[in-house]
């Protein structure tokens, strides 16, 4: 089912179909306002209950899966949405059991782990990159499933997206982040690389999907040719598959502040003070 909405997902960026109509900044901003406090009450919920989370991002590169997490977790607290976004293994990573790198990321009662990539780098770049030979991706697609079963079956509400993006949109977003200063330490090699394995990234997409989309675990795809409504749709879609309710507080009152009782401050104490340039 997740291998037939990727392609239906590609398809309508593909030729056009599908597409609704650009949002305003200021709609994009009414929307995500309410959505963000949204994730404030599922914050405090989850804290309340104990929940654990995982939500898994996956997808092409410059699909926008960062620019999701960043609304996501701008106005939340870090200590209860904890992006996990790891770098490539050392070489005593490299001789462990592959899964171990990420068990100590998984979340506690009252935590939600977000996975900027995740343990699905196996299925995808270093499965297309040749950084693991075939035999072992092809293990990993087996065994995945089972070790999500268990994740699930400890009680983690385990949420997995993928970003899909047309051949099109990737390549204008490469070529921004080509000439933009502020972007350029978004463009790796491995992204110039997947820009020209577009289809043996897609093969190595198809292949996950169908391996690993399970009922316990199923994928939703995201079709993210249009970065403001894929950001919305994601954030409503986690808000929707995460059972939580409001919790209900006192108002809060701001007290007044104390009596100096002698207190003048100092008016020769001298400072280092940053320059006033703007």
């Amino acid at each position: 089912m997740a291998k037939k909405r990727a392609e239906k997902a590609q398809a309508q960026s593909a030729d056009g179909k599908g597409k609704r109509a650009k949002l305003s900044n200021k709609e994009f901003e009414q929307h995500l306002a309410r959505l963000q406090a949204e994730l404030v009450k599922l914050q405090l919920w989850v804290r309340h209950a104990g929940l654990k989370v995982v939500v898994i991002f996956e997808g092409r590169d410059a699909a926008g899966k960062g620019g999701v997490i960043k609304r996501i977790t701008e106005r939340v607290s870090p200590r209860v949405f904890r992006v996990i976004a790891l770098p490539a293994p050392t070489e005593r990573e490299k001789s462990q059991m592959y899964i171990q790198r990420y068990l100590p990321h998984l979340p506690a009662a009252g935590e939600i782990v977000i996975f900027d990539r995740s343990w699905y780098n196996k299925a995808g770049v270093e499965r297309v990159m040749g950084f693991c030979t075939e035999d072992e991706a092809q293990r990993f697609l087996l065994l995945c499933p089972q070790w999500e079963q268990a994740v699930v079956q400890s009680g983690i509400i385990l949420i997995k997206y993928w970003f899909e993006v047309s051949q099109e949109e990737q390549t204008r977003r490469f070529l921004s982040r080509v000439n933009d200063a502020r972007k350029i330490w978004k463009l790796s090699p491995m992204d110039l690389e997947s820009h020209r394995r577009w289809y043996d990234y897609s093969r190595a997409r198809d292949e996950m999907l169908a391996a690993t989309d399970t009922s316990f675990a199923p994928w939703f795809i995201v079709n993210a040719d249009d970065k403001k409504r894929a950001r919305l749709d994601c954030i409503s879609h986690l808000l929707s598959v995460i059972p939580y309710k409001e919790i209900k507080r006192e108002p809060i009152r701001l007290p007044k502040r104390q009596k100096p009782h002698g207190y003048v401050e100092p008016k020769n104490r001298r400072y280092n003070m940053v320059p006033a340039l703007f």
